[in-house]
């Protein structure tokens, strides 16, 4: 893909706040949240489990994105879609302030179930929200920079993780990701009022 086709995908998402708004929603509170990377130190010094901990902590999220998915094949989401994506954005912050706070393994999975749960939501809405937003002729592009969003948030999260660590601790680190979650995600209700007024997924202008 050359940078002329790049750029105009990223100069189209510039334009459309609604997907804009959606797509940069979900790449700051990735960044923010990214809880997942200190699973193994929770484990170990947290939690005092072994690996076997460790493993079933690392299943969690994807058990609850697992889930998730299927509830929403077998109930499609219906109406007040853009709200649905905020407060389970919302929903992904404060289940990494749970995580964080948990002394308690079964806490903490459950926490860890809920990020996964609440995430699987935000990108369904977000791919729906794109797909159906769109143009034909725009639509790979756009998809190709989401993508380019959606690996670097969680490898910046990662990183932004260790680094929070080393210079507040591990819990410290954790809780202010969920809390600047939270903060990001009233911020972008505020600011992309076509993102919260968003009503069906099958035309994101109802």
């Amino acid at each position: 893909m050359s940078w002329k086709t790049m750029l105009a995908g990223f100069h189209y998402i510039w334009t459309e706040k609604l997907i804009f708004g959606s797509i940069s929603l979900d790449l700051f509170a990735v960044f923010l949240g990214g809880a997942v990377a200190l699973l193994p130190v929770y484990a170990r010094g947290i939690l005092n489990t072994g690996p076997w901990g460790l493993g079933i902590l690392r299943s969690a999220p994807a058990a609850g994105a697992a889930t998730m998915a299927a509830l929403i094949a077998h109930k499609p989401l219906g109406r007040r879609a853009g709200s649905t994506m905020l407060w389970c954005v919302a929903g992904f912050g404060a289940g990494t302030i749970l995580f964080g706070l948990s002394r308690s393994l079964t806490i903490s999975l459950i926490a860890l179930f809920l990020v996964g749960a609440t995430d699987m939501v935000s990108v369904i809405v977000r791919q729906l929200l794109i797909q159906v937003g769109t143009p034909d002729e725009m639509r790979g592009r756009v998809n190709a920079v989401d993508m380019i969003f959606v690996g670097a948030s969680n490898e910046l999260g990662q990183f932004e993780s260790g680094l929070t660590a080393h210079w507040f601790g591990i819990v410290p680190a954790v809780v202010l990701g969920g809390l600047g979650t939270l903060v990001v995600t009233a911020l972008w209700a505020w600011y992309f009022p076509e993102l919260r007024k968003t009503n069906k997924l099958d035309s994101p202008a109802a």
